[in-house]
């Protein structure tokens, strides 16, 4: 039977997402000057203020204030009309140090270190993208990296504001292969473009707004997001077609937005964060958290356990859950689930024997897999952390006191490193 599934991105201005962002920055601002670091950060902003707390062990200094506002800035938030712009708003730190009941579990011998708390962690994969990803969530996050471009250009749509979301549903065939894009869901914040006076009303220059901002969504968004897909040789651009149902700021103007409009806190967008409300989610967020904590850790490795085995072939769509126990260095169960997609003679819990055996799922072999005590986290702290390309660039850090450059990985979760050694293991 043919169904529809939806997915929901949220842009970097977002409340919540300026949380993530200030709490990922000052993770790395800490992990740049002592990579053992271990740093739990929670930031809220409202108003203009920003709170940020939390728990920190490091030799480091950080200059939270520093950090939040080059956070802030970047993101767009400039203008004292927005009530909460990076130069004027309060900035409180309330950052103390790291317990020392957690930290006697997790600094120990490298080899044996032990999880930073317990907790169920999942990893998801399908072949219905490039980036082994749900198509609803990939197309939610363009059209929002795509509108981020356009108000940085402030050309075509120059009454833009930061605070963005998108929402996305697509029609699947009964094979579960998506067929069309049945509806997009755009709310962005504006300026007050059109204002009442000389014979317009308040609710008419409202209206006049809001249609304005409609046909820019559909006639220079929509086109510029397929274009995109386009360029990059993805076929996601076909699901776009004329006969999608658009529904832009369906409340009306979004004037009032970001954090004078709603109380951003770290950690409330698991969901865009991860796979958009498909496969399973733990409930633990990422953002803050050092490798340490296998909310995180974990979940990137049982992401990238997952997508190398649909890359592999061994299944079209899988899902792995890992599970902790705080001060413990083994997972305490593996499960897979291929939703009867499997390709090989395997039962599910075969599959999940085989996993445990050939990867090395303690905390600290995953961090060292994927180099996650380096300054990497800010990266990922908008438009989701699965799904993206890992590149490499240059980064400063410091080294026994001293400023050095050196090359790092990001998103290194997603390498498909293991898909031939798989497909020998699986018989493939």
């Amino acid at each position: 039977m043919a169904f529809f599934f939806t997915s929901e991105s949220v842009s970097e201005g977002h409340p919540d997402k300026i949380s993530d962002q200030i709490s990922d920055a000052i993770l790395d601002e800490f992990l740049r000057r002592d990579r053992e670091s271990k740093v739990a950060c929670e930031t809220l902003c409202t108003t203009g203020m920003v709170v940020v707390a939390g728990e920190v062990r490091s030799d480091a200094y950080v200059d939270v204030q520093s950090v939040a506002r080059r956070v802030i800035n970047r993101i767009g938030y400039t203008k004292s009309d927005y009530m909460f712009d990076g130069n004027s708003c309060g900035i409180l730190s309330a950052i103390h140090e790291q317990s020392p009941d957690i930290n006697q579990g997790v600094v120990r011998e490298e080899a044996e270190q032990g999880a930073g708390d317990q907790g169920i962690m999942f990893g998801y994969a399908c072949n219905e993208t490039r980036e082994y990803m749900p198509a609803t969530l990939i197309l939610a996050q363009v059209i929002m990296k795509e509108l981020a471009v356009i108000r940085r250009e402030h050309n075509e749509m120059p009454y833009l504001r930061p605070d963005a979301k998108s929402q996305v549903t697509i029609e699947y065939d009964e094979t579960g292969c998506p067929v069309r894009v049945h509806t997009i869901v755009v709310s962005t914040q504006h300026d007050e473009f059109i204002t009442p006076g000389e014979g317009v009303t308040e609710k008419e220059a409202e209206r006049l707004m809001g249609k304005r901002i409609e046909d820019d969504v559909r006639r220079i968004l929509i086109p510029r997001v397929k274009a995109r897909l386009k360029r990059a040789n993805d076929k996601l651009a076909d699901l776009i077609g004329d006969d999608y149902l658009l529904y832009v700021n369906p409340t009306g103007k979004f004037v009032i937005g970001g954090p004078h409009g709603d109380t951003g806190l770290t950690g409330r967008k698991i969901i865009a964060d991860t796979y958009g409300g498909r496969g399973a989610h733990g409930g633990g967020a990422f953002s803050g958290k050092d490798s340490s904590k296998v909310d995180r850790s974990a979940a990137y490795a049982a992401r990238h356990i997952a997508k190398n085995m649909v890359a592999a072939g061994i299944a079209d769509q899988i899902l792995v859950q890992l599970s902790y126990a705080i001060g413990i260095s083994h997972p305490l169960s593996v499960y897979v689930d291929t939703y009867g997609t499997a390709n090989v003679d395997y039962s599910d819990s075969e599959i999940a024997r085989r996993i445990e055996k050939l990867f090395d799922l303690r905390p600290s072999a995953i961090i060292e897999r994927f180099g996650l005590k380096n300054p990497i986290f800010e990266a990922t702290a908008s438009y989701g952390h699965f799904g993206n390309r890992p590149y490499k660039k240059e980064v400063t850090v410091f080294e026994h006191g001293r400023e050095v450059t050196r090359e790092i990985e990001f998103f290194g979760w997603e390498r498909l490193d293991e898909a031939d050694n798989l497909r020998r293991e699986f018989g493939l």
